[in-house]
Order: C-alpha cells, then sequence, then structure tokens
C-alpha cells in the first residue's frame, strides 16, 4: 500500500546545514523554501546553496518563487535535478503557469500547485486537472490576505471543502491544509490536524520539526479508530452476509469498507505497534 504523505516540512533554502535535519524530522516530505522563507536579498544564495546540496540520495520538494517574479526563471533552472522529487508552485492561478514549470524540468516531475489567491481558487479544478500534479495545497495565510479575511476556522470551511471536492473530482490524493502558526501550542496544531482530516484534507504543511509529530499522529487512524474498525470487520466476518450493528449502528458496504481501509492504512504506518501511536 503507497501511502501519501502526511507531513511536508517547510525549511528555508539559505540555510542548508538545516536541511539533514529536516530530513531526520520525521516529516513525510521536506519542502526546500526558495520563496516566503528567503530575503529578496538572499534568493540566489540559496538557490546556489540548494543546488550545490540537491542529490538523488535525499530527495526532497522544492517551492519555487511566483510565476511572474523576477525568480521564477532562475528558480526552474533546479527543477529537472534528479534530487528534486516535486516542484511547490507559490500563488498558483493559471494552467500555463503550470506549464511553465514543466516546460522548463527535463522529464517527468511531480507538481504541487498552492492555492493562495481568489484567482487560484476560482481555477482549482482546472489545475488539479493538470496530469502532473499530484495534489493541490492550501496556503491559508496568503489565501485570507488576497480575500481580506479575518480568521481561519469557520471562515476558511467552505473554501477547504471545495478544494476537497475538486481534489476529488481531478482524481488526486487529498489537498494539503495550510499551516498552523503556533509552534509549541501541541493542542492547537493537534485541534487544526483534526478539523482537516473531518472535511476529507490529507496532509498539512509544517513549519518547525515540532510539529510533525503531532501532525502524523492526526492523520493515521488513531487507537479508538482502530479498535472500531477491527470489531467492525470482525462482526462483519462472522454474520455470514446477514445484517449486523457495531457499536449500536448498522454496517452496511461503504462503513465495511471504512473499516478496512482503516485496517490497512494502520498496517502500513505501524500504528498498533509497541505504542500503539505509529509514525
Amino acid at each position: 500500500m503507497k501511502l501519501a504523505p502526511r507531513s511536508y516540512l517547510f525549511v528555508p533554502g539559505n540555510r542548508p546545514e538545516r536541511f539533514g535535519k529536516a530530513l531526520a524530522s520525521g516529516a513525510d516530505a521536506v519542502i526546500v523554501d526558495l520563496e516566503d522563507a528567503v530575503a529578496p536579498g538572499d534568493k540566489g544564495e540559496a538557490r546556489d546553496a540548494l543546488a550545490n546540496w540537491l542529490s538523488e540520495e535525499h530527495q526532497v520538494v522544492v517551492r519555487i518563487n511566483a510565476a511572474g517574479t523576477k525568480w521564477f526563471a532562475d528558480d526552474l533552472a533546479l527543477c529537472g535535478h534528479p534530487g528534486v522529487a516535486a516542484v511547490m508552485l507559490p500563488k498558483a492561478e493559471l494552467v500555463d503557469e503550470l506549464a511553465q514549470v514543466l516546460g522548463a524540468c527535463s522529464g517527468p516531475v511531480v507538481l504541487l500547485p498552492l492555492i493562495e489567491s481568489a484567482a487560484g481558487f476560482a481555477n482549482a479544478l482546472a489545475l488539479a486537472q493538470v496530469q502532473q500534479v499530484e495534489r493541490l495545497g492550501f496556503g491559508t495565510i496568503d489565501f485570507q490576505l488576497d480575500l481580506g479575511m479575518d480568521g481561519g476556522d469557520e471562515e476558511l470551511l467552505w473554501f477547504r471543502s471545495q478544494l476537497v471536492l475538486a481534489s476529488r473530482l481531478a482524481q488526486k490524493l487529498a489537498p494539503i491544509d495550510g499551516v498552523t502558526p503556533a509552534i509549541d501550542d501541541a493542542a492547537a496544531i493537534a485541534a487544526d490536524v483534526a478539523r482537516a482530516r473531518r472535511i476529507g484534507l490529507g496532509a498539512k504543511l509544517c513549519i518547525h520539526p515540532r510539529q510533525v509529530p503531532v501532525v502524523n499522529r492526526g492523520f493515521a487512524p488513531s487507537p479508538e479508530q482502530l479498535a472500531w474498525a477491527q470489531r467492525t470487520v470482525a462482526a462483519a466476518g462472522s454474520s455470514d452476509g446477514g445484517a449486523v450493528a457495531v457499536d449500536g449502528a448498522m454496517v452496511d458496504r461503504p462503513v465495511l469498507l471504512r473499516a478496512e481501509s482503516i485496517l490497512r492504512e494502520a498496517e502500513a504506518r505501524g500504528v498498533g505497534r509497541d505504542d500503539g501511536v505509529g509514525s
């Protein structure tokens, strides 16, 4: 079972001494950031540092600068490097922008467009339908700024749900939720992950290694979910095809399929072994 990444950890592109630490953080994917984490005067230095470090031995995502910026073309020169597992395009709005990235890359490349504006949101389905797009990301802070929004909880609920819908229609992985600014507030991070998972998002952007284990646990089956799935599959298996109830609720085919999916994911992620939490 191929597992989709749950945690995407940003590391500044001008801090190459942190690249290895990010890879050792337990994050499912590491994003070397050439955009927001790097001041305009340091862009060239960051690009050179990344170019010198990239290797097939450590695969990373690279967040380049947005199309239309003066750094975009030079950033594209890195995209064909064998150490680049995927390219994250910030402020993605047009299919033509993704085509520019693809045209600059030698060979196949995975794309992760970030929806960070009203225009990007309006074109989310078209962006998701580009063949090389693996999943969409939601840049919530920039999105709020673009729409003049104050608040990122219920204010963004409809927008998050629409990105989930667009991703499903395009048959892509569930989208990546935006960052939680709180670094040391594990409860806040866990609450954000739980909300994201309830509405169908499948991963989260992280800005600090301390956020990673909370995100990974939140997107893995919980001990309670695992126990329910085990009870459900066992009850269905002993019913000889007849109607069966678990915890006072009827088990029909969609419920059974959900339980089986939880058990497969738990096995693949090691949930239930040793401490029952998984990685």
